[in-house]
């Protein structure tokens, strides 16, 4: 399990310009997050020698010809196409990058543009196998694949619509204390939730989340050239990424936090009770269920009952969860939707969250899901960070 990154930190969080659509390219959402980091840690461009870069939607543009866009001369360049799991699985690629002496400071950017058409033409041509096997019989995009799961996962365990409906009820309160969400002005009750348009059953409108434009990003770099330019960090304690989980499983309700999850806590020396910070990936509520119960906050089919017990809510009295709203509030702006827990949990950790800002928060959990290609997400990660 990855560890040992004692000292290597993250800092300067940024996210960037949520909107529903924007007529801005994938390279220009990049170069507006390089630049707000830049300002943010002083940091001069061309001090920057590494590029991490997620997005789905790049095209024509490619992660060479984005560095050129954007001025950079780089020892070391990534491009981590990996859904929901990139933020992660970024972070800790360029640590170990930095640790091996590749690169000194990296970028890790995440950016996505959304016109009227674009998600469509994604999920269309999303991979060979939603291109053959599915798309053409009317089963494109995640939905589809996500209604497998969570009725499964009802039929499983017992689980209802009631149960589902915490998540996103209390994520939007805390959305409501989150500016840049882009659902953030508009309450949602339990009624709300329940009595909302079905999209594919059992998921309703507030099941789903919405596709957007934005971009978040984060510098990586050693502990000493960060405490040099006078900047605040925080530490990876423990990391794991993992590929094609489970795949004998005939419906997906677990993946690689099952196998991982505990390993991570164990290697972050933290116990379950210790984290006071949760950010999962929530595209939909059945996978933020599979997240707790895979990292082990409860057994299999629990998720409601521990949810029942821990309010998510960021100002609330049990575990503070997906403080800005997640993605089932903020939007979800392509890759970069696998960087906004990350993102989060940096801000929370270096006190910059403002008015859904947690108190106290030392150490913070953080996990990622994507890539959902015909009938499963392939992609799984986890973090440990500290302060």
């Amino acid at each position: 399990m990855a560890s040992g990154f004692d000292d290597i930190v993250l800092t300067t969080p940024v996210s960037f310009g949520y909107s529903k659509f924007s007529e801005h390219s994938s390279t220009w959402f990049a170069g507006q997050v390089l630049r707000e980091m830049l300002d943010q840690s002083g940091i001069e461009k061309n001090q920057v020698d590494g590029l991490s870069l997620s997005s789905f939607s790049l095209a024509p543009d490619t992660a060479p010809s984005v560095v050129e866009s954007l001025g950079l001369s780089l020892k070391w360049l990534a491009n981590i196409p990996y859904g929901g799991a990139s933020g992660i699985i970024a972070a800790k690629r360029a640590a170990r990058t930095v640790q091996c002496g590749d690169a000194d400071i990296i970028a890790c950017i995440a950016a996505d543009t959304l016109g009227p058409n674009d998600f469509k033409n994604l999920v269309a041509n999303f991979s060979n196998a939603t291109k053959d096997a599915s798309y053409p019989y009317t089963g494109g995009g995640p939905n589809l694949a996500f209604a497998l799961m969570t009725q499964a996962y009802m039929e499983k365990f017992g689980v209802t619509r009631e149960d589902f409906a915490q998540i996103s009820v209390e994520q939007r309160y805390n959305a409501n204390h989150y500016s840049p969400a882009l659902l953030g002005h508009k309450p949602l009750t339990t009624d709300d939730y329940l009595s909302a348009r079905p999209v594919v059953e059992p998921l309703h409108l507030y099941d789903c989340v919405m596709p957007c434009a934005g971009a978040d990003g984060f510098l990586v770099l050693r502990a000493e050239t960060a405490k040099a330019l006078g900047l605040e960090g925080v530490s990876i304690a423990s990391a794991f990424e993992c590929f094609n989980a489970f795949p004998e499983d005939e419906v997906q309700l677990r993946a690689g936090w099952t196998q991982y999850g505990q390993e991570i806590l164990d290697a972050a020396g933290l116990r379950h009770t210790d984290i006071n910070l949760v950010e999962t990936y929530d595209d939909y509520p059945v996978v933020v269920m599979m997240q707790l119960e895979g990292m082990g906050f409860c057994a299999p089919g629990e998720a409601a009952s521990f949810l029942q017990e821990h309010s998510m809510k960021f100002d609330g009295d049990g575990l503070p969860h997906n403080t800005n709203g997640g993605q089932l509030s903020v939007g979800q702006a392509g890759a970069a939707g696998g960087f906004l827990g990350l993102v989060e949990a940096l801000r929370q950790l270096l006190g910059l969250a403002g008015d859904n800002q947690v108190h106290p928060v030392d150490n913070a959990l953080v996990t990622g899901f994507g890539m959902v290609n015909y009938d499963r997400g392939i992609c799984s990660s986890a973090i440990v960070l500290q302060r």
